[in-house]
Parts: structure tokens; C-alpha cells; sequence
């Protein structure tokens, strides 16, 4: 393994550890997108002897891919009626019960 992959496969593993603790799930989402995009990109980029450079560009594809399925899953919904409602409300506008979020 070449050195600027040995940083690249340390700088995901780092960000996987990051990605566990205390994040919103866009940012999970952009997390996970970016390890599997990198880790994709890695195998396909070894193919050509430009194993870092794939995983570099699969990371940075991933994780857009993973942040706009992570900003679709933040969604709240009210525990009383059901209805869902963007992250940026607070309470519900048909009850006023304070929204939780989806899990």
C-alpha cells in the first residue's frame, strides 16, 4: 500500500469513528456515503494503479450521495397525530405536541 493511500484509508477511519458519535442523520448519511464511495472507488481505482485517486473521487460522490439521503431521512413527526413535518418545525401545527424525530 503506497503512502497516500495508507492516509486516505486513515482519514476514513477516522471519519467512521467521528461519524458514530452525536451526529445528525445528514451527517451520518454523508459519513457512511463517504466510506463506501471511497472504499468503491478505492477497488476500481486499483484496477487502473490509481488506487488513492478512486478512493479520493468515490469519497467525495459518496458523500454528497449520502448527505442528500441523510437530509431526507431528518425528518420530525408528532407522536400524538402522526403527521410529518420538516426538521426546522419545532411543534405540531395540528396539535402542538412537541415533534420528535424518526429513528
Amino acid at each position: 500500500m503506497k503512502n497516500i493511500e495508507k492516509v486516505v484509508v486513515g482519514s476514513l477511519v477516522a471519519l467512521a469513528v467521528v461519524t458514530a458519535n452525536g451526529c445528525t442523520t445528514t451527517q451520518k448519511g454523508a459519513g457512511i456515503g463517504t466510506l463506501i464511495g471511497a472504499g468503491t472507488g478505492a477497488i476500481i481505482g486499483h484496477q487502473s494503479g490509481h488506487g488513492a485517486v478512486g478512493a479520493l473521487i468515490g469519497g467525495a460522490v459518496g458523500a454528497a450521495g449520502g448527505a442528500l439521503i441523510g437530509e431526507q431521512m431528518d425528518v420530525k413527526y408528532c407522536p400524538a397525530c402522526g403527521k410529518s413535518y420538516d426538521k426546522s418545525v419545532e411543534y405540531c401545527q395540528k396539535d402542538g405536541t412537541k415533534l420528535e424525530y424518526k429513528k
